[in-house]
This record gives C-alpha cells, structure tokens and sequence, in this order.
C-alpha cells in the first residue's frame, strides 16, 4: 500500500489504483495522512472539508466517507492503519508508504557537510525527486489552500538547501535552470532569487544576475511596498563591483562524511541562546584531542532533549566523522531503561561495526567502543539517562569528542563533566515559541498569551501542548484556552494530546523515585504555602531532621524539586498540582489530615517562641502551644533568629492559615492570628494582619469564645488606628471589646480595650478622657499583674501629661515605662518611649538631649526592623533640627521618613513629614513647596480626622502665595519627597 500526496492524492495497492476513493474520499484521506500519527476529530474533519459554513449533512458524510476508506484500506490489506480513538480517527502508514513521510525524512537524516557517503546534496535531490507537480493537486477542500502553502514551503526550503550545498560546491552552471523555474513561480523568495543571482554571476552573467534583482525589487514594491532585506542589497552591490568575494570556490576533495542519528531538529527552536553559546563555547575552549562531556539536567519537560539535539546540529559540522544519538529510555512509558549492553550494541552499530564484530561481554563491548571512536571527530547524545552509573561504560576515551548526556537527575557523581541545568523559559522566549506554533492569533491577544504561559508555568512542554491545542482549534481564542487552564481540577489533563502531557511526563518522573522520595513528594504537594525548609518538612513527613533535608535533596536533585533559595525549597507550579493529585490518590485521608496538623502545630509553635523574643511584655496574653512530641528543629535562640524566621515563612503562615479557616480548622487560624498580630503590625505587615484578624473574628465566633471574639476586635482596632489612622473605626472596635469583656468579667480583655479607647482619645485631643481610660486600665493591668500592659499605660499617661504642661508626672511616667519595658525585654516599646522622653524634651526646649533619645530609638528601630517607629523617629529628629534652626538636616531627615512611610502605607507619619517639610520650606522662603506639602497634609489629616487638619489649613492660608500655584515635583535631592 502507497500514499501519495506530493502531486495528485492517490492510494495505490498491488500497482494499482485502490478502487472506491471519490474525490471527497480522497480530501479526507490526504487530511488524515498530512497528520498522520495524531488523532482528528470529527469536528476538526468538519471544519477542514467545509470552513465555517459547512452543509447540514457534513457529519453523516464524514462517517461515510471514513467508512469508505476503511473499505479501501480492508481490500488492501491494510485495515488496521486507520483506528478510533476517544479523541478522533488516527492514520498511521508504515515507513515508506507515505511519500510526505519519506521527503521529511531524507530531509532531516541529508548529512550538513558535503562529501561521500551520504552526500548531502544528493539525499535532498531524492527527496525532490518524490514531488509529482503540484501538492494535493487533484482535490478541493477548505483546508487545501493553505496545506498547499505549507507543503510548497517545505519543498523551496528543501531547494534552498540544495542550491546552498551546490554553490558552495561550485555547481553553479547545473542550478541555472532549476532555480530559474522556482523562482519565476516564487517571484518574492528573497533567498532563492539571491540563489539564482549568485550563479548567474559566477557563470560569467553578470547583466542577467542585475535583472533578476530589479525584477525583485520591482515586485516587492509593487505587492508589498516593501524594500529588499540587507543581504539582498548587500549582494547586489558586490555584483555591481565584481567582489572577489562572489567567486567560485576552489574546490578540492571532501573528506566523507560519517552518518547523522541525530533525530529531527524542531524548526520553531526558540531561546536558550545563553546555552548554547556556552555548550559551543565549552567545545571551542576544549578542542585539544580530550572528550569534551556536557550532562544537561533538568525538569520534565522543560527541554532537554530538543536542546541537545539542536546544539548536536549546530555543531555537527565539527564532527566530521559522524553525529550519534540513543533514547536511554531511563523515562520512556512502557520501556525499561537501557543497561550498558544493550546500548553499548546500539551505538557501535550506528559506528558501522557489523553485529558479528560486537562481542557479549559490556566490557569488551566498552574497550570496543572506545577503540572505533579512537582518533575520530564524533558528537554523541546520550539522551534521558538515569544517572551517572547508566552512561559511565558509555564514555570514550581519548578522542576528540563531544558527548552531550540529558537526565532528569543531576548527573553529580559523572567527574570532569560540564552541568548545565535547564530552567523554565523566560517570558520573551516563551512567547516567541508560543506564537512561532498558534500564528496571528497569538499577536492578536498579547495579554492572553502572558496568561496561557504563566498558567503553564513557562515550561516548554506545557507551552508546546497548550499552542497545539489552540493551533488545532481556529474557534478558541486564546483568553478561551486561558479560561480553561485557570480550572486546577483540569488543568494538566488540558495540556494532554493523545501521544504525550505533562502529567504524564510527571509520573514517570516520579516512578524513578524511592518508596520515601515518593510519600515526601506526595506531602510537599499537601503544604499550601510557597516554599518550605527542611523543619517543616520534617515535622509534614514526621521525620528526623537530617533524613528530611536528605529526602529533600533528593528531590532536589531529581528536579522534581526546585530550590530558589538556599535552605528552602518549591514546586514548579504545575508539578504542585501533579503532587497534590498523587497525594488525593494514594495517601489515605487520615494520613493526609494528620501530616497537615503536625506542619501547622510546627508553624504555630515555632512562630509563639519567634514572637515572644521580639514582643516579650505580651506572652500573658497570646496562646501557649507546646511543643510538638518530636519537634523537628529547636526554636528561634534570640531577636535576631526570630526576625529572620517569621520574615522567611511569613507567606507560609499566612497561607496555612488561610487553608485551615477553608477547611474546618478555624481554632488553628485564630492562634495563628492572636500569635502573629504584634509581629505584622510592628513590621508593616498591615494586610496581613487584617486577615488573619478577620479569620480570627470567624474562628471566635463560631466557636462561642468571646473572650478570644474580644481580643481580636482589638486587634483588628489597631491595625486601623496605627496604620490608616481610621480612628472612629478604631474606637469602634475597642469599645464592642469593652462590652464583651464586661459581659462575660474579662478584666485582662477589658483593660486592653480601655487603654486602647484612650489611645484614640489621646490622639483626638481629648486629654481628660484619655487620661481617665489610662488610670482604669494601669489599675486592671496592677491587679492582673501584667507588666507589659502597665508599661503601656504608664507610656500613654506621659504623653497625657506632656501634652498638658505637666513634665515632672510626663518625665515619671516615661521613667516607669521605660523601666518596665526593659524589664520585660520588649524592643519595641522601650523604641516607643525613647522617642516620647525626646518629644517631651523638645517641649522643655532640652533639644540635644532630644534629638540623643531620637537617635537611640532610631538605632533600635533599624536593629530590630520596626519600620513605623523609624520613620516616627526619623520625623522626630527633623521636628528637633528644625527648632535648633538645621533647616537642611530637618528637610533629609523628613524626607527620608516620608519615603518609608509611604513604602510601608504608614499615614499618620506621612502626614507628619508633609507638615514638617512645608514648615521648613516655608523657613527657607521655598513657598511653592511649601504649599505643596501643606495641602498633601492636609489631605491626609482630613482623611485621618484629627485635629491636625484645622492647624495645617490655618498654616496654608497665612502662606503668601506661591509662584507657580500648582504642585511641585522633583526627587528627594531637591528636597521633594
């Protein structure tokens, strides 16, 4: 049986026509055979036969037309070459009996250096000879035209080729003709009518070369208003001057060429120039008579093999005496991986040593192997091995060789061998791939595209899939394909075809691994944070330590596993969802709930010892969590390592405790808040903190705990009073607290809410009010004992006093706060009055020592990152230069709070550095600036509702007017924040 299509479609069996193939019969067999191997639905038939209007009748004369060429292909003999398939009808002709089939490949096996045995030259003229006139030249469908298009491209692609080889031959009096004819019916192939001029000229005819090239010109003009491309002029001009450049070459003997394995080269390679060039640059660097080895590692999927094999074609011109390529088959479906023997006879046969020479021992065959590749210029790809000991008996010796090996697993113990692991495409290479497979739909909707990929994950196997879907589908438009890959449930089985997906890519990635690798694997995929350490992964798999971080490593080095950081590892996005399918499949709920508690009682232990070194004054009042029965690692040791763990898991926090308030565990979500809310408030972690807060108020509620209801509620107050100066909201929430304490006798929730009522009064100037809330609440906190809550209230009553001209009671109380915050070990309120004994100070006049607290605040401010009392501090100092009359020193120093107050969305101190700095510019006659800091004040004061707003409006209106009237601009330098 013979297909033919390179001309007139037709089916031959037995030398003639096989009977009963219509002409619509035969449309739809060239369809199936120009995608041969690949399932074609009906709807695809459809659409291919008739476009977009097809006849009410398409379906039934689809099924009839298939019923036909089965009849066809059972008269032949050769009925089992069409199948059914769940996704469509798949044809699938033997070697040889495709004539598309045999071009392709005589096309892709032609050897890239002229010269005997397989002449290039003359594999490519045996593929031309296959064309029989003009492609599917006797049929009419919708899909024709531009298959025909297609087809025809491949052919001038072929030719082009061929002319190259022939040139460079010095044949150019043979090509004359034969380019002559292509190019009068390709008038606009740039490259080819460049072809023909180059061997009109070096045949001595210069003059027709120059017409061929005005006739160029002329037609580009005409039908695309376009100008040639530099190299076309370029050649021109050397015609023009008879450059010695055009001559012929002189030619001399070739030495032959060795065969080429090396499979198909992708045309739509895209990127991955920055390895290649080191791949090329490592052989150039290495050319001295030594094997030069690369093992390219890296994920499923991500391209491994596509770039060996395009690297082994760029070099191939190197290696003269032959190009090899073996599937080691370490992640073949259905295959086992290849032992040393087996492909030790593999590689010697592509060498030429007859089966008889081969002998049965691997360590013969090895001595064999490198005694061929003795003194020969090979290039080798050894692709998806296993690891180091796979590939070890397989290396040469000394030769000048390159061996390119590709492995889902770092090859770390193959010595003197180049690592290069392969990473996701970056953005730009993944859209060009992209739109390089899906065409103008893909510029027509650039946003879409950027969604596709990131949903992919830029990995370019799920990209490849992704655009061949959309490629096969003209009614999907790209934002439709995105829609569709939003939806995790069935996210990996949409980058699926009928022959290869990602997600099973995946799973033979994860049958290579051990019974331990695969439950650690199966447990990452459960944790709904970012990344994780190896603690919390210990404490999820209920491991020691050190076995963690080894399972860890593993997966690391599988590339199942990626690790950005160091000491913290993560899922490529799509490998987290495979990993969390396989752990739905195959670890029991029970188990999965159980390993999902010990990661968050890790989480939650760990963050109470981490909070209770930074915020000591509040370990009365947040929950006491014990230690876990086999902790994984000891907790935070001082300050420092506190900060440094709850900055590098606050995400991880934040998303456990999002999924437990999901999944019924609320009371987890509640401890996780009361637990880290000083932490984020304190670091400017505002959204957070307002989260975890509202998962707190559900987790009180529903479980009846007012008590808990009550704190929160005044926890979710002062991220509103300190961070957005929402005051009434505030003072909203702590009075509900108030009465909720007082219904239920909380005296500790009751004292909290009172002296937080009198920080909002405090700040409204209501002096006597707050005064009386601070008095109740120091005598709860007294009678409780709780001295972080005193040294609270003692800190607002000496703002109180201050404010009221009482600076012996405001010095008295600050003395006692002070005492008890260091008494306590808390960091940040000893920051805190530091500060308000240097305002108090600036009151009295006393500016040295004032600007000396500030200072001392500000150095504890950076020390222990509290980013809202240093930019407190850093506006405190400017208040302070200013009255000592350092107009330029107060300017930086406003500034410099007002970029960190902003940075942090801190309002109440970006208001105060706006009011200082249009007091200083004022100073220093800068009116229009003045005026432009004065009004961003006063937006902000009003916004916040204090009585600031009628100072600074009364400041405004006594400001002579500015010179431009509008708003300033400019950077920090200039003194404009």
């Amino acid at each position: 049986m013979r297909f033919t299509i390179l001309g007139p479609v037709e089916a031959v069996a037995s030398g003639s026509d096989a009977p009963g193939l219509a002409p619509r019969h035969r449309a739809v067999l060239a369809y199936l055979l120009l995608h041969a191997g690949s399932a074609v639905s009906t709807d695809r038939l459809i659409d291919a036969m008739w476009g977009p209007l097809p006849p009410d009748s398409a379906r039934a004369q689809i099924q009839t037309t298939i019923a036909a060429i089965r009849r066809m292909l059972r008269a032949s003999g050769a009925d089992r070459m069409l199948a059914t398939r769940p996704a469509g009808y798949v044809i699938t002709p033997e070697p040889g009996q495709l004539d598309l089939d045999e071009f392709t490949s005589l096309i892709a096996k032609a050897p890239t250096v002229p010269g005997a045995p397989g002449d290039p030259a003359d594999q490519i003229r045996a593929a031309l000879a296959l064309w029989r006139g003009e492609p599917l030249a006797d049929i009419t469908a919708h899909y024709v035209q531009s298959a025909r298009a297609r087809l025809n491209g491949q052919l001038l692609t072929a030719v082009e080729r061929l002319a190259e080889l022939e040139l460079a031959r010095g044949r150019h009096d043979d090509l004359i003709e034969e380019l002559s004819v292509h190019t009068a019916a390709n008038p606009l192939r740039e490259r080819l009518c460049c072809q023909l001029m180059l061997a009109l000229h070096r045949a001595g005819r210069q003059t027709d070369a120059l017409d061929v090239a005005r006739t160029f010109r002329a037609t580009l003009a005409e039908e695309q208003g376009l100008d040639p491309g530099h190299a076309f002029s370029k050649l021109e001009q050397d015609i023009l001057r008879d450059a010695p450049d055009l001559r012929p070459p002189v030619t001399a003997p070739v030495k032959p060429q060795g065969i080429n394995f090396l499979p198909y080269d992708v045309p739509d390679f895209t990127g991955r120039e920055d390895e290649l060039d080191g791949l090329i640059r490592m052989w150039s660097d290495n050319n001295g008579g030594v094997v030069t080895i690369s093992a390219i590692d890296g994920m499923a999927g991500v391209g491994k093999t596509t770039l060996a094999v395009h690297a082994g074609h760029r070099l191939a011109d190197h290696f003269p005496d032959g190009q090899l390529f073996i599937d080691l088959q370490a992640h073949t479906a259905g295959q086992s991986p290849l032992d040393a023997g087996a492909a030790l006879e593999i590689l010697l046969g592509q060498l030429g040593v007859p089966t008889q020479r081969i002998p049965a021992a691997v360590a013969d065959r090895a001595a064999l192997w490198r005694s061929e590749l003795s003194g020969r210029r090979v290039l080798a790809v050894l692709d998806n091995a296993l690891g180091a000991d796979q590939v070890r008996q397989l290396l040469p010796g000394s030769s000048r060789t390159l061996v390119l090996i590709t492995s889902r697993r770092r090859l770390t113990d193959l010595d003197g061998a180049h690592a290069l692991s392969l990473d996701v495409l970056p953005a730009a290479d993944a859209v060009e791939l992209f739109t390089a497979i899906v065409g103008e739909r893909a510029a027509a909707e650039p946003l879409a595209v950027l969604d596709v990929l990131q949903l992919c994950g830029f990995l370019p196997l799920a990209v490849r899939i992704a655009a061949a879907r959309l490629h096969h589908r003209p009614r999907w438009t790209v934002a439709h394909l995105a829609d569709r890959l939003r939806d995790q449930r069935r996210r990996l089985s949409e980058l699926a075809t009928s022959e290869r997906g990602v997600a099973a890519a995946f799973t033979l990635s994860y049958e290579q691994l051990t019974a331990d690798q695969q439950r650690m694997f199966r447990l990452l995929g459960l944790q709904p944070g970012r990344d994780i350490s190896p603690q919390a992964a210990a404490a999820l798999a209920d491991l020691p330590l050190e076995q963690a971080e080894t399972l860890l490593e593993d997966l690391l080095d599988a590339h199942v596993l990626t690790q950005y950081q160091l000491g913290r590892y993560t899922f490529h996005d799509l490998l987290r969802e495979h990993a969390l399918a396989t752990a739905a499949a195959q670890e029991p709920p029970g188990a999965q709930y159980e390993a999902l508690g010990r990661l968050f009682h890790h989480y939650l232990h760990t963050a109470c010892a981490a909070v209770d070194h930074l915020y000591p004054e509040g370990k009365n009042r947040r929950p006491r969590i014990p230690a876990p029965d086999t902790p994984a690692s000891p907790p935070p040791q001082d300050e420092a390592e506190a900060i440094t763990w709850l900055d590098g898991e606050r995400v991880n926090l934040m998303a456990s405790a999002q999924y437990a308030a999901e999944h019924d565990r609320l009371p987890y979500a509640g401890q996780l808040a009361a637990t880290l809310h000083r932490y984020l408030l304190g670091h400017a972690h505002q959204a957070d903190a307002l989260a975890l807060c509202g998962l707190a108020l559900r987790a009180a509620r529903r479980s009846g705990d007012t008590a808990a209801e009550g704190r929160t509620l005044i926890d979710l107050g002062q991220v509103h009073f300190w961070w957005h100066g929402a005051y009434e909201q505030a003072a909203e929430h702590y009075r509900h607290a108030l009465d909720l304490a007082r219904e239920i006798g909380d005296q500790g929730v009751a004292a909290a809410a009172l002296q937080a009522l009198g920080t909002v009064s405090r700040r409204r100037r209501e002096y006597d009010r707050a005064h009386d809330h601070c008095a109740q609440s120091l005598a709860l906190f007294r009678e409780l004992g709780d001295r972080g809550g005193e040294a609270r209230c003692l800190t607002d009553l000496g703002i109180v006093h201050e404010r009221q001209g009482r600076y012996g009671a405001a010095h008295e109380h600050h003395r006692q706060a002070l005492h008890a915050y260091r008494e306590t070990g808390s960091r940040i309120g000893e920051t805190v009055v530091l500060n308000n004994i240097g305002l108090l100070y600036q009151r009295q006049g006393r500016h040295d020592e004032a600007r000396r607290r500030h200072h001392q605040a500000l150095e504890l401010s950076r020390r222990f990152d509290f980013p809202g009392d240093e930019a407190e501090s850093l506006n405190a100092l400017a208040e302070a230069a200013r009255s000592m009359g350092d107009l330029v020193r107060a300017v930086a120093e406003h500034d410099t709070a007002l970029t960190l107050a902003r940075e942090f969305s801190y309002r109440p101190e970006q208001a105060r550095a706006h009011d200082g700095l249009a007091h200083v510019h004022r100073d220093l006659g800068r009116i229009d600036l003045a005026h432009d800091h004065a009004r961003q004040a006063l937006d902000l004061y009003t916004a916040l509702a204090v009585p600031e707003a009628d100072e600074i409006r009364t400041f405004l209106t006594g400001l002579p007017p500015g010179a431009s009237g509008g708003r300033a601009s400019g950077g920090r330098a200039s003194g404009v924040a």
